[in-house]
């Protein structure tokens, strides 16, 4: 199942609420070895509920969210130490370029402070 992701720019991660309701978002990524790497807020919603519960769902998507290809379970970690972060900006960098770069100056001006989430396929 890790070969749909193959090539593609966006993921999409469905995260669950205290109450097993979920919550889908589409997000950049980056793969690594057995693992896939975001970057988000430390205190986005996704990675708040990643804390409470590590158990997720991912699929390939498009930017809106539109899956393209088969939910997969997978269980999520937020790692916000500086050696995550460093590492998952450089992969994210490398991918997305100056698009990449816009966002995450976007984030430097709002003092935004960051996390990196892991996730494994279940």
């Amino acid at each position: 199942m890790k070969e749909q992701f193959e090539d593609q720019q966006f993921l999409n991660i469905e995260t669950f609420r205290k109450n097993g309701e979920g919550v889908k978002t589409p997000v950049w990524f980056v793969e690594e070895g057995d693992a896939f790497y975001v970057w988000t807020e430390v205190n986005s919603w996704k990675a708040k509920r990643i804390r409470n519960n590590g158990a997720v769902k991912i699929t390939p998507s498009t930017a809106s969210g539109e899956p393209v290809g088969e939910w997969v379970d997978a269980h999520a970690i937020a790692d916000a130490s500086p050696e995550a972060l460093k590492h998952v900006t450089k992969l994210l960098k490398k991918k997305y370029g100056l698009a990449f770069n816009g966002f995450q100056t976007m984030g430097k001006l709002r003092k935004a402070k960051y996390t990196a989430l892991k996730i494994k396929l279940a």
